[in-house]
C-alpha cells in the first residue's frame, strides 16, 4: 500500500499536528500518510495525536533535520 508524503518541515508545534489532522480527515479509513517534520517536539506530539484521534502510528524514522511519521488513518 503506497503512502503520500506530507512535508511539514519548518513548521512548529502545534501546526504539524493540526495540519496532519486536517489532511487525514480528507482521506478514507485505512489510508496511509508519511508526515515529515523538523519540529523536535513532534516525536512527542505525533504519537499522542495518533493515540487520541484513533489513528495508528506505524513507524517513526529519524531523518536529516527531523523525523518522518508513517500514519494509518483510523
Amino acid at each position: 500500500m503506497s503512502a503520500d508524503i506530507y512535508d511539514l518541515r519548518g513548521l512548529n508545534c502545534p501546526l504539524p499536528v493540526l495540519k496532519t489532522r486536517k489532511r487525514l480527515e480528507t482521506m478514507p479509513g485505512g489510508s496511509r500518510l508519511w508526515v515529515e517534520t523538523s519540529d523536535p517536539l513532534a516525536v512527542i506530539d505525533m504519537p499522542n495525536f495518533c493515540l487520541t484521534d484513533g489513528h495508528r502510528l506505524i513507524e517513526t524514522v529519524t531523518i536529516e533535520g527531523g523525523h518522518r511519521f508513517h500514519i494509518e488513518r483510523g
